[in-house]
């Protein structure tokens, strides 16, 4: 009896760690400082870009606030808790690959590993954003 109900407890404990994976790398991530967010569903790759339409469903984008130019995630891939991210700016001209950490409940990092800057348009110019971010999941 005791072991049976220690297989129940474990299979339920199981069951309810993986509800709660498939929706860390899904939401709205925004980083004030920069005035920058992630839009993302890393599992379903379901996302569509407002206004851009064509590129079809896709993880996500990294986006600013009151300006269209983004930077669509174009794969990745979710290891526990982290995910690695392909990015290209909606011109197709650069690309680069980052990863997204979980940090607790809240609070994500995103590393720059390599590829083109990451830049977002700041009052007529393009902003170089740092190689990492802080993101806070709203």
């Amino acid at each position: 009896m005791r072991l049976a109900f220690t297989s129940l407890l474990s299979i339920l404990l199981l069951s309810a760690s993986a509800q709660n994976d498939s929706t860390s790398f899904r939401g709205h991530f925004i980083n004030k400082e920069y005035n920058i967010f992630l839009k993302i569903n890393l599992y379903d790759q379901d996302i569509t870009i407002p206004g851009q339409e064509f590129y079809g469903p896709l993880p996500g984008y990294l986006g600013k606030n009151r300006y269209t130019s983004c930077w669509p995630v174009v794969k990745a891939d979710v290891e526990e808790q982290k995910a690695i991210l392909t990015l290209v700016n909606d011109y197709g001209s650069e690309d680069l690959t980052a990863t997204l950490t979980r940090e607790n409940d809240t609070l994500y990092v995103f590393r720059q590993k390599d590829g083109s800057p990451l830049k977002m348009p700041e009052k007529g110019k393009w902003q170089k954003l740092p190689r990492v971010l802080e993101f806070v999941k709203h």
